[in-house]
């Protein structure tokens, strides 16, 4: 009966090997099926379970209902996969601040803000639209569910067959066949990533974005990697090699074939990149504080030069200055006062800029200075929710209270 077993999860793992093959080659777009509804009780459980996460989603705090946002980042879903196609997605913006984006079975679409603030242009957003939309055209999230079911089966029948007949060679077949079925699990996920990419950068190549943009946004991925790796002491990420337990392809393999898979007659379209610094212009502010509370210092500092490359505005360098002087350390707090007087150069009228410049001043015992700053904070901005706790700083003003 052990044999029997074996035999059965040999069989399993070979169909799931066969299942996961990936190759490097470009992807067909496949035809487009309209209204498609959930076929077989797998399918049909699948999207009901998804329909009711959905409707939680749809309630929460987190999501983000701006309409020219919406409208916005749905236009550049349209112009990848196509006006007909991204009629099937309802889009969620999520306010978290992490590179992600993910797509449900019955067509529900979280983006992150922190994807947002990532990119740098529509074609770079295209291609993570894009990779989502292909897992839920290649119906991957109902792949992966019964992958996971006839392994986890295998292993269920395994136990039982070998508690009929414990022994310490019987454990040690268990155990390899676990890490087996497990591997492969992971090996299928990973394949399915690929098939994603292809897709995606198979849309891009039929939209009028440029497709070389997929690969770049990887690279920018790695350089932020490394920036925050060298803030935090560690040492340089390993981009081309897989974990075991790895969900996707290694950062440096994606880049690599995104490049080899763009069509180079397609080097020169736009990407996108102005309207892209436009739309985003509104939310910069938020996406770039909620980036700086991660305490991410490297990335941060990585996304802000990122960011600047066009040259510092006041926003960026209000940031820069929120960055340093969250850090905290004496030499931060200079370098903090600088960026903020920076900022108040370019917009007098920053109110923020004015209570950075203040509180950085304060601690490093510029307290006339310091408290000059948060007086023209005050000024500008004098029903703000801390302006109490900042009139306690400001002898004349917190003896008026």
């Amino acid at each position: 009966m052990i044999t029997r077993a074996f035999l059965a999860a040999c069989v399993a793992l070979a169909w799931l090997a066969g299942a996961g093959q990936a190759t490097a080659q470009p992807a067909l777009v496949p035809p487009y099926t309209v209204a498609y509804q959930p076929v077989g009780v797998d399918e049909i459980g699948w999207w009901r379970e998804m329909d009711e996460e959905e409707a939680v989603l749809a309630q929460s705090d987190l999501v983000i209902r701006d309409e020219t946002l919406n409208a916005y980042v749905r236009k550049v879903l349209c112009d990848t996969v196509g006006s007909d196609r991204c009629n099937a997605v309802r889009i969620y913006i999520v306010r978290a601040p992490f590179f992600n984006a993910s797509m449900t079975a019955n067509g529900t679409m979280r983006v992150f803000t922190g994807l947002l603030l990532r990119v740098q242009n529509e074609a770079e957003l295209g291609t993570v639209l894009g990779h989502e939309f292909g897992h839920f055209e290649n119906r991957h999230i109902l792949g992966k569910f019964k992958a996971r079911r006839s392994g986890t089966d295998v292993l269920a029948w395994a136990a039982v067959l070998g508690s009929l007949a414990p022994s310490y060679d019987v454990v040690r077949t268990y155990r390899n066949l676990e890490f087996s079925i497990y591997g492969n699990l992971y090996r299928y996920g990973r394949d399915q990533e690929r098939e994603a990419d292809r897709l995606a950068i198979a849309y891009l190549n039929n939209s009028a974005l440029r497709p070389q943009a997929a690969s770049q946004m990887w690279d920018n991925l790695m350089a932020e990697a490394e920036a925050s790796a060298r803030g935090r002491g560690l040492k340089k990420p390993k981009f081309d090699a897989i974990a075991f337990a790895a969900s996707h392809p290694p950062n440096a393999e994606r880049a690599g074939y995104l490049a080899e898979l763009a069509r180079p007659d397609a080097a020169t379209r736009d990407d996108g990149a102005e309207r892209y610094r436009e739309a985003l212009a509104p939310w910069l502010g938020m996406f770039l504080d909620d980036q700086i509370k991660l305490n991410d210092f490297g990335a941060s500092e990585y996304l802000l030069q990122a960011l600047a490359q066009g040259g510092w505005t006041a926003q960026l360098h209000h940031a820069r200055g929120e960055l340093y002087r969250m850090r905290g350390a004496p030499r931060d707090l200079v370098n903090a006062a600088q960026f903020y007087a920076d900022a108040i150069a370019l917009d007098p009228a920053h109110a923020e800029a004015n209570r950075g410049l203040g509180l950085s001043l304060l601690k490093t015992g510029q307290a006339g200075a310091g408290q000059a700053a948060l007086q023209r904070y005050l000024d500008l901005k004098p029903d703000a929710s801390d302006a109490r706790l900042i009139r306690m700083m400001i002898p004349d003003q917190g003896a008026a209270q």
